[in-house]
């Protein structure tokens, strides 16, 4: 008898899945009609060779970053409730670069490069918003109008080499995507749709996010660089350690990984069950109060999980004037994140309606800029308003101490980025040079990289 041959094969790399009912499972037995992005899977295995530690650390990588991918992909850098009237505008920085948008007297959405022609002072100062009749330099009052074109040079006597065909502003690609603002650097960059891929068709109906509104928008910075900053929350597998006060409520090591596209990715895990990890014995009524919705019995037959999104379903509306009859358990309950490469996270749900930022500050590889927004549904027809300014939170403040923020969820964000400073640390010190990550929890994460590494190699 040959005993290698009367062995049972090992799994095929990336297969493997935690024991005990697939994130899939628990949403379709909940027995409601969801759509049916929502169910989607896609997943393959990618490899699991290391992910270097000098791709956080290194300036020349950086740079490369600065070059090869920020210059030349699609970035979200503006809600359209930010420019909702002729005049208004909001500049959005990345690395060396500072892009001025502004809502035109046609109604028209441009982008420009924030440096005025005569001397490259910036027209508008950074990270500011607001409304302007024109665009004046601050300097010694060149001006043009809000569709770019030159308007007024002071002592124009003494330029009689400048032209008004070839002093316009330089304009910016910009396009709009469910009530998103994107730019792109990139003169001959393909269409948004292109870097959207399944992401715009996924996004439609009750969850196109141009019917909504900025409720809150936090700016944070973190100590760690930009990649390391949203790795943190591209995978459920840290919660076991991180966040073990959800382990009762959360389904961490059974959530589900897409990878649908280059550059779009998501994961699902649900609330209101527990964690595989968690052993201790709970009534429906002891998982319901634990999720801490609000005071409420569970009545006989229910589940924590069905009790939770019927009470949310009543409060949200009430609160918004939406109705939301429509919307399934998993949509008013679950962590439903979806990445759009490079720095975009979105999620689709009610309960949870956050959209992440993570950008470099400057051209240090260990300070990153996290925008937290939170967006609110809104009825129908809801005419654009300008959006609450953003609240700074300084690099040691808790998300807690923000006006507006709910302090529970304050404090999960606080663990989910405390952790960062040492982790940045540790690639520095570490004798092991790159991160080990899992087949299938940590695949966004290699997914990214790979994306990342075809635009680095000029793909």
């Amino acid at each position: 008898m040959n005993l290698e041959t009367s062995l049972p094969l090992p799994p095929e790399p990336g297969t493997a899945r935690c024991p005990g009912p697939s994130t899939r499972d628990i949403i379709l037995s909940d027995g409601q009609d969801v759509p049916p992005a929502l169910v989607a899977e896609a997943y393959t295995f990618a490899g699991d060779a290391d992910i270097e530690y000098d791709r956080y650390l290194s300036p020349e990588f950086m740079a490369r970053e600065f070059t090869q991918m920020w210059a030349r992909t699609w970035q979200w850098a503006a809600r359209e409730e930010h420019v909702p009237d002729a005049g208004d505008y909001i500049t959005y920085d990345i690395g060396p670069w500072s892009i001025l948008i502004v809502r035109g007297d046609d109604g028209a959405i441009r982008a420009y490069r924030n440096a005025c022609l005569h001397r490259g002072t910036q027209l508008k100062r950074s990270d500011t918003s607001g409304h302007s009749a024109e665009l004046r330099c601050p300097f010694h009052g060149w001006s043009w109008t809000l569709d770019g074109k030159l308007s007024n040079i002071p002592c124009r006597w003494d330029f009689p080499h400048v032209t008004d065909d070839e002093f316009g502003l330089p304009q910016v690609r910009v396009e709009t995507w469910g009530g998103f603002i994107f730019v792109n650097l990139d003169s001959q960059a393909r269409p948004l749709a292109e870097q959207l891929g399944p992401l715009a068709d996924h996004f439609t109906g009750r969850w196109d996010l141009a019917d909504r509104r900025i409720a809150l928008h936090l700016q944070k910075e973190l100590p760690s660089n930009w990649k390391a900053a949203q790795e943190a929350f591209l995978e459920a597998y840290h919660v076991y350690e991180t966040h073990t006060q959800g382990l009762a409520t959360a389904g961490d090591a059974n959530a589900q990984y897409d990878l649908f596209s280059d550059h779009v990715t998501r994961f699902v895990h649900t609330i209101g069950v527990p964690s595989p990890h968690y052993r201790e014995p709970q009534s429906q009524q002891d998982v319901y109060d634990k999720m801490r919705v609000e005071p409420g019995e569970v009545p006989e037959g229910r589940s924590a999980r069905s009790f939770a999104a019927e009470r949310l379903r009543e409060r949200i509306s009430a609160e918004t004037g939406v109705s939301l009859d429509a919307y399934s358990d998993s949509e008013m309950l679950d962590s439903i994140e979806y990445h759009l490469f490079p720095n975009m996270c979105l999620f689709p749900g009610v309960s949870l309606p956050m959209i992440y930022r993570f950008r470099p500050i400057g051209n240090d590889p260990s300070r990153t800029l996290f925008d937290l927004v939170f967006l609110k549904l809104v009825p129908p027809g809801t005419p654009l308003d300008h959006p609450p300014e953003p609240v700074r939170v300084g690099v040691d403040q808790s998300y807690a101490e923000a006006p507006g923020m709910n302090p529970g969820l304050g404090a999960v964000y606080d663990q989910d980025t405390d952790n960062l400073a040492m982790q940045y640390r540790g690639f520095e010190g570490s004798e092991k040079r790159g991160q080990t990550l899992g087949h299938y929890q940590e695949a966004r994460i290699r997914q990214f990289h790979q994306t990342l590494d075809a635009y680095l190699a000029g793909a």
